[in-house]
């Protein structure tokens, strides 16, 4: 099983990326025999704002790298999306990444990790919201991260037990449903 664990963030110095290596670290001490994971660092990828001419609910895809990202996505069996809160709502890279396809995300589950002013709720609410839109399985996973500004100092990113027991949970939760 692939868990493609997506950094929502584009900005310099986000926070994002450090959350992002700690989920992969976390994961790998867990010791799952079939579980993979893959960081997907939209940054990197540079997708442009969406402005296809067709809907990518159609799956026509005109666009390149639309359909280089397709290609990329479908190979994935369940997504973490992490965001930060901005404004009462999850980051602009992160939904324009969503908004560029249609059926790759149908029927995969995803878990959501945000932090922020809130603890990230208000982002998850949004992302949340529009992932059921687009097919993606709730697997009802979310992890809160509180106290971001206090604890985001370091190079990196390091859960307390709070976060690494919601962590865990999500896992086990996305396992569950890309067995069923």
């Amino acid at each position: 099983m692939k868990i493609y664990i997506v950094v929502g963030s584009v900005r310099e110095g986000r926070t994002a990326i450090k959350v992002a290596k700690w989920i992969e670290k976390s994961i790998q001490s867990y010791g799952f025999n079939t579980v993979e994971t893959e960081l997907v660092d939209l940054k990197e990828w540079d997708l442009p704002m969406f402005a296809g001419a067709n809907p990518p609910l159609t799956g026509i895809y005109d666009q390149p790298k639309q359909q280089e990202w397709a290609d990329y996505i479908a190979k994935g069996d369940a997504f973490i999306f992490i965001s930060p809160e901005y404004n009462h709502g999850y980051s602009p890279a992160l939904k324009n990444a969503l908004d560029y396809l249609g059926k790759e995300w149908q029927g995969k589950p995803a878990a959501y990790v945000s932090y922020g002013g809130s603890n990230g709720s208000r982002s998850i609410d949004q992302i949340r919201q529009v992932g059921t839109q687009l097919g993606l399985v709730d697997s009802n996973a979310t992890v809160e991260i509180r106290d971001i500004f206090a604890r985001n100092r370091d190079e990196t990113f390091k859960g307390n037990e709070f976060d690494d027991k919601a962590l865990k949970t999500a896992i086990d939760r996305i396992i569950q449903y890309v067995s069923a």
